[in-house]
């Protein structure tokens, strides 16, 4: 067995000789454990990064250790495209037929290059198809595409939902509710900074619900904007901080997004669980790709905010270790973490790379624009992976960044030189963990690299997973949804009614709560008597019809009026409609159908001796009239 094929162990490539312009034969082995103190790796167009951090994330895999991946640019895919027999078959679909029509070679013939040149290149750097296999074996890959159902659909509804009991303090969750509040608000396009009207609303609402221990959803999130649980924000009434009519053009525009066509994509597919990303329902680990190349630059955000907030929140609920639990990677990281504005990507990968260190989870970050990057957030970070960089501008920003990571012990003008003399695909490692940084050529990747994969190459390499796995199932939907279901009884009467109920878990551990959305019953009606307890005949007034039963009642404020006649329930219609089947709140002498009527007609076990037309009820006959009632 090779030395790389040990456990813990990532086979990243060879040492390389920049004055002999060669790899050696001298493997680099990077230690697993050193990645919990993360890694930054820097290198313009074309210099070998995106192949660098796929060697990483396949070795990752190889140990068993699973990975997020967050894809801005579509390529990270690319790791799906693995052939154990390295034929030409394999390739042919996956090929690029514009490369293909450049060099002025057949598809076919392309594809077994293309297919030679892989099975070479794995050869050269001891690899064979036996290794490929492995990989697939040891780790599951798929690609979620928010908002769109190309690859694996992933659903939002879960990303407001409360964290773990004891999990967070009130600083960590008043930070996760501002942070959540600002990506929905800049997703909706309200231009709400941090301690405005807006965001401080929004902010103050999950934080209210997510102390309680509930979940909310973007419909419930909605209906608390216009009527918010508490009346007062700090010590300003909420009339006075926030108006009634303001607050509802802003659940306008929230409602905006639910309401925009496509958006129900987001409400499909995975929850957007850390814990369900990083294993499978049978306990093996995975590779989950985040493609979200196909969105616009706020939904971007939106989405790697709440899927960063998602996995701190799951970070704090595991418990500390040494070794490496799990990978976090997001490549083009330009622009959410950026050295003086304070995007809502920011914090939450702030906290990752504070906190990550003591759970086991190595954060991996990526750029090819070294500019546009907060140094000081990477102060803490143990290893820098440097390639070739395009200007001089871009060498002294990252200079400027390792030195103060690695304080007095870097040698800048050497590492200048080296930074200089480096080619494709070699890179200056320097680890905080190694005596001295090192120069190595990477070792040539198991998986395809054939560039950013179309939304139809993604539907094709996921419609596998989506039919035979529970990646692509619907959320479990944190607020009510209310079905049709089978006859109900009303909880006064016992009467079958059809009626809607409720089929979420919250519902589910309190019937109450179902039965209280039950349509409301109308109001019985108080025409159909006078309080002498005459029928009134004047036109538009309530006519009774003949009834069976022969008795008909009718309440009038408080008075309730018998009669023994041939009529029975009223028959007028009010705004709530037909009265014939419905019963009033109180006992009114009527009863359900198939239920026997007692002498006094309402179904009391006896009759009270006072009962009487035009007489009030005692307190005698109330209870009877309840359980009349039940």
């Amino acid at each position: 067995m090779q030395d790389y094929e040990k456990l813990g162990l990532f086979y990243l490539g060879r040492r390389y000789d920049l004055a002999a312009g060669k790899a050696t034969q001298e493997p680099v082995l990077y230690d697993s454990r050193d990645l919990v103190t993360h890694a930054v790796c820097v290198g313009m167009t074309g210099s070998g990064k995106t192949g660098l951090c796929l060697s990483l994330i396949e070795e990752a895999a190889i140990d068993g250790v699973p990975v997020i991946a967050i894809d801005p640019k579509g390529d990270i895919g690319n790791l799906l495209l693995t052939f154990p027999r390295l034929s030409a078959g394999d390739f042919r679909p996956w090929i690029d037929e514009d490369e293909a029509r450049r060099a002025n070679v057949p598809p076919d013939e392309y594809a077994a290059q293309q297919a030679r040149t892989w099975a070479g290149g794995l050869a050269e750097w001891d690899q064979d198809g036996a290794r490929i296999e492995r990989l697939r074996r040891s780790a599951e890959f798929a690609i979620y595409t928010p908002g769109s159902r190309a690859g694996l659909p992933v659903s939002v509804l879960s990303s407001f939902a409360a964290p773990a009991a004891g999990t967070e303090d009130g600083e960590d969750l008043a930070e996760r509710a501002g942070i959540a509040a600002t990506s929905l608000l800049t997703l909706a396009g309200v231009d709400a900074a941090p301690r405005s009207r807006e965001h401080t609303l929004v902010a103050s609402l999950l934080t209210t619900s997510w102390r309680d221990g509930r979940d909310v959803d973007l419909g419930a999130l909605i209906q608390q904007v216009q009527t918010p649980p508490f009346s007062k924000i700090g010590i300003v009434d909420l009339e006075s901080f926030f108006p009634e009519r303001e607050r509802f053009a802003l659940s306008m525009k929230l409602n905006g997004l639910i309401a925009a066509p496509g958006f129900e994509q987001w409400m499909d597919g995975a929850p957007l669980e850390p814990a369900s990303l990083l294993y499978t329902a049978d306990g093996r680990p995975r590779v989950a790709i985040c493609s979200i190349a196909h969105l616009g630059d706020a939904e971007r955000m939106f989405f790697v905010s709440l899927l960063l907030n998602q996995i701190v929140g799951w970070m704090r609920a595991q418990t500390g270790t040494s070794s490496l639990r799990a990978v976090v990677y997001m490549d083009e990281i330009a622009g959410y973490f950026p050295p003086v504005a304070n995007p809502p990507s920011k914090p939450p990968l702030l906290t990752l790379l504070k906190q990550g260190r003591a759970f086991g989870l190595g954060v991996l970050l990526a750029t090819q624009n070294p500019v546009d990057l907060d140094y000081k957030g990477l102060a803490n970070t143990g290893t820098w992976f440097l390639g070739r960089l395009q200007t001089d501008r871009d060498k002294q920003r990252v200079l400027d960044g390792l030195e103060g990571a690695a304080g007095n012990s870097l040698d800048r003008g050497e590492t200048d030189r080296l930074l200089s003399a480096l080619g494709k695909r070699v890179f200056l490692l320097h680890n905080v963990h190694e005596p001295a940084p090192l120069v190595f050529q990477t070792r040539w990747t198991m998986s395809y690299l054939r560039g950013p994969l179309s939304r139809d190459q993604i539907r094709a390499l996921t419609s596998d997973q989506s039919r035979t796995s529970g990646a692509g199932a619907p959320a479990r939907a944190t607020s009510c949804m209310p079905r049709q279901s089978p006859t109900v009884p009303y909880r006064s009467t016992g009467r079958p009614r059809r009626a809607s109920t409720c089929r979420c878990r919250r519902c589910a551990k309190r019937p109450n709560r179902a039965q209280r959305m039950l349509p409301r019953r109308p109001r019985p009606c108080r025409r159909a008597t006078t309080r002498s307890g005459k029928r009134r005949s004047a036109a538009g007034s309530c006519h009774p019809r003949p009834s069976s039963s022969g008795v008909t009642a009718h309440r009038s404020s408080r008075r309730v009026a018998v009669k023994a006649s041939g009529t029975s329930a009223c028959a007028c219609r009010t705004r709530s409609g037909p009265l014939a089947t419905r019963r009033s709140r109180t006992c009114a002498g009527a009863t359900p159908p198939g239920r026997p009527l007692s002498p006094s007609g309402c179904g009391a076990r006896k009759p009270p001796s006072h009962a009487s037309p035009n007489k009030r009820r005692s307190r005698r006959c109330r209870p009877l009239c309840r359980s009349a009632r039940r």
